[in-house]
């Protein structure tokens, strides 16, 4: 079976092009290294022992993708690319509208073409906007509170139409939580090609001095200890997920993919310090425009229907992020 993976070189893309190939699965890898780097490539061959067949570009690039699909028989689609900042989503709005609707409508438009009928999406939970109620399950109220969550929502709502259309379709809508950590081998991990918008590779930079401190956004949260309260799930154990999600394809599914614990940032930075024996320097910081409270997962649909659990804990996330930066600096 051939998996076109969008976004492979990406953080979450490069862990599940790991867990293909470990599986069995050929792949084929497409990539503009926005947010990604070239060597990844060699390395995910290295943890793996195998090779497979990359396109650099940008997937709202027709011709290329055609060009793709020409010259390799797909049989399903991951669709990992995107941009994923919460905070530069609200400063800029249309740049995320643009990249993550278009590059989606183009993909799924030559899929069609091309009698591709297997599309994994990658979701968020911030589809569930503020949650009324937690732990969040699949069938809560959709809403959302920033540009972001909306161009996921937005493509939520496409899929679904699609699939109203035409029920020879098999969509998987995968709601992540807070993916962080890395492989265990440190050869791949998160490693955003400008100031870091996310938690965990924020942190490490502090850790390690190549920043001085962490901002934590807002202290005043209805929290255990007023910071907010996120579902952070090993990298590996998501990826892990795409796998389950493919064998187990039928209509339209959405699934929460996350542990079902809540863990504070200042639970992850003392779990962080604690783990790697280094001190990571923080201010308290006014809240961020577009964050809410707490949000974590139940995530026994997926347990119950694709046979996914997570297997790894808060300080197996903690070690394994901080062995991938120490191993790459």
């Amino acid at each position: 079976m051939k998996i076109l993976v969008t976004g492979g070189m990406g953080y979450i893309g490069s862990h599940t092009c790991v867990e293909l190939l470990n599986d069995g699965y050929e792949i084929v890898v497409i990539d503009d290294f926005s947010n990604s780097k070239p060597e990844v490539e060699d390395k995910i061959k290295t943890i793996t022992g195998k090779d497979f067949k990359f396109y650099e570009g940008d997937i709202k690039d027709r011709k290329l993708l055609n060009k793709i699909f020409e010259e390799n028989k797909i049989d399903a689609v991951m669709h990992f690319a995107g941009y994923k900042a919460v905070g530069e989503s609200v400063k800029k709005p249309l740049m995320y509208y643009d990249n993550n609707l278009n590059t989606t409508l183009t993909l799924l438009d030559v899929m069609k073409e091309h009698g591709c009928n297997k599309f994994i999406f990658s979701s968020s939970a911030t589809v569930y906007g503020k949650p009324h109620t937690l732990p969040i399950l699949e069938d809560f109220p959709l809403s959302t509170t920033n540009p972001y969550g909306t161009t996921k929502l937005m493509i939520e709502m496409i899929l679904k139409d699609l699939f109203i259309a035409n029920n020879d379709l098999n969509i998987t809508i995968l709601r992540y939580f807070n993916p962080i950590g890395a492989h265990e081998s440190g050869l791949i991990g998160e490693n955003p090609n400008d100031i870091p918008n996310n938690l965990m590779p924020y942190i490490v930079k502090v850790a390690t001095g190549e920043y001085e401190c962490l901002s934590v956004f807002g202290n005043d949260y209805d929290t255990h200890d007023g910071t907010g309260v996120r579902d952070y799930i090993h990298v590996v154990d998501l990826a892990k997920g795409h796998i389950k999600a493919l064998e187990n394809m039928n209509g339209l599914k959405y699934y929460n993919l996350g542990t079902g614990n809540g863990f504070s940032v200042l639970d992850l930075v003392n779990t962080f310090e604690k783990v790697n024996n280094v001190k990571v320097n923080y201010k308290i910081a006014p809240r961020r425009e577009g964050d809410i409270d707490a949000c974590y997962a139940d995530a026994s649909l997926a347990k119950k229907e694709l046979g996914w659990e997570t297997t790894k804990t808060i300080e197996d996330m903690c070690k394994d992020a901080y062995n991938f930066v120490i191993k790459n600096k």
